[in-house]
């Protein structure tokens, strides 16, 4: 295993071990089906799926029946948003999202258009935000979704849900949230919310298992299933649950709940003493979407370099994400930054630091030193360009 400190929490958080304790025993001894309500083998199998599904509810204000399991975020949003325009497309073809989502959004989105489906994607200011006012003048008498997420996985920014969730009061359409990367981190309440994606390994759960909520509703919110061949989970998604994991996702959401104050607290402490570290050392270093409210845990910045990528790399010392990901191969610069106003060449010095609870910091400290020394040994690679949007080291 590397020696490197892991700065990608964003990505995928370890598993916590009172999480990986509760799972083994449905890998080994409480292996039934949960479909299966002909023995005790099934019925505890179901019982525990739906333990998991009261706790994750609890931890997003929903009911227990409006939680339905899926094998990841990405298939929760599949389904949401194929599954509304497929129920609804007879009510209109219209619909909205975000410049700035997640390519699970964005590009189930975009499939739609084949199908003459019309897609809005709201720009953002330079904070990487969507006003309510925007939303409000895209929305049309056609429109049967809006797609927001409610913290984005690159700069960490809150949009301001509550204000978009009174400017869809009024509004027949469905407002629909991927919140990935905030379910767990910060307090998420589904009220005023129709439909909202989620993930067990964004917070200290296991792989390879998410959520999709569905309000409760009369008439009930119609979504056609994205995969089909059984009745599992009424009717919404056809396949075996897989227990383990939804036992798992279950607990990390018990175990969030109980801890996400003081996980805040602790995660605020650390980003705002890293950021200010880097401002002070490293002359022209941005810490983008600074004026935003963001997530605990997540710092976005843009140092004074040619590739960001190649400086983590020589450096060796975290493991990061970078601004200036390539999309199969490509060099394609984060859509994310490009549509909050950085250029090509600044997103490419641009890298994404995330931290959770394993993060000290001593580990930051080591961190700063490195970027700095760096920086200072290799500021001319990159040419003098415009201001970066965001806040500027003084």
């Amino acid at each position: 295993m590397s020696d490197q400190i892991y700065l990608d929490y964003n990505a995928s958080t370890p598993v916590e071990p009172e999480v990986v304790e509760k799972m083994i025993p449905y890998f080994l001894e409480e292996f039934g089906n949960p479909s299966n309500k002909s023995h005790p083998f099934g019925w505890v199998a179901d019982e525990a799926a739906n333990i998991a599904r009261e706790q994750l509810a609890a931890l997003i204000g929903a009911n227990p029946e409006e939680i339905y399991f899926t094998g990841g975020a990405s298939e929760a949003v599949n389904t949401a948003i194929k599954g509304i325009a497929s129920a609804y497309a007879g009510k209109g073809k219209h619909i909205i999202t975000g410049a700035t989502e997640h390519r699970a959004v964005l590009e189930s989105c975009r499939s739609l258009r084949p199908g003459g489906f019309q897609i809005t994607e709201l720009p953002v200011d330079k904070n990487g935000q969507v006003s309510p006012d925007v939303l409000q003048a895209a929305l049309r008498e056609d429109t049967i979704l809006v797609a927001l997420m409610w913290a984005n996985n690159e700069t960490g920014v809150l949009h301001p849900m509550e204000e978009i969730k009174e400017v869809m009061r009024n509004h027949p359409a469905l407002l629909m949230t991927d919140a990935t990367q905030a379910v767990g981190k910060v307090p998420v309440d589904v009220h005023g919310i129709d439909l909202l994606a989620c993930s067990g390994h964004k917070m200290y759960g296991p792989k390879g298992v998410g959520a999709l909520y569905i309000r409760q509703s009369s008439p009930p919110i119609r979504c056609t299933p994205l995969i089909h061949g059984g009745n599992h989970e009424s009717g919404m998604r056809a396949g075996t649950l897989n227990v383990p994991g939804i036992v798992g996702f279950g607990v990390a959401a018990a175990i969030a709940a109980d801890v996400m104050e003081k996980d805040r607290t602790r995660l605020v402490g650390l980003r705002d003493d890293f950021e200010s570290a880097l401002l002070k050392k490293i002359p022209g270093t941005v810490v983008n979407s600074a004026r935003a409210e963001r997530l605990p845990q997540t710092s976005n910045i843009t140092f004074p370099i040619k590739d960001a990528s190649v400086m983590m790399r020589e450096l060796g010392s975290a493991a990061v994400s970078t601004g200036s990901s390539c999309a199969t191969g490509r060099g394609t610069a984060s859509h994310v930054l490009l549509s909050q106003g950085l250029t090509v060449a600044q997103a490419a010095g641009t890298i994404r630091f995330s931290f959770g609870r394993k993060t000290t910091q001593d580990e930051l400290d080591r961190v700063v030193e490195g970027i700095a020394a760096y920086c200072k040994a290799h500021s001319h690679r990159r040419e003098p360009e415009a201001e970066l949007s965001g806040e500027i080291a003084h």
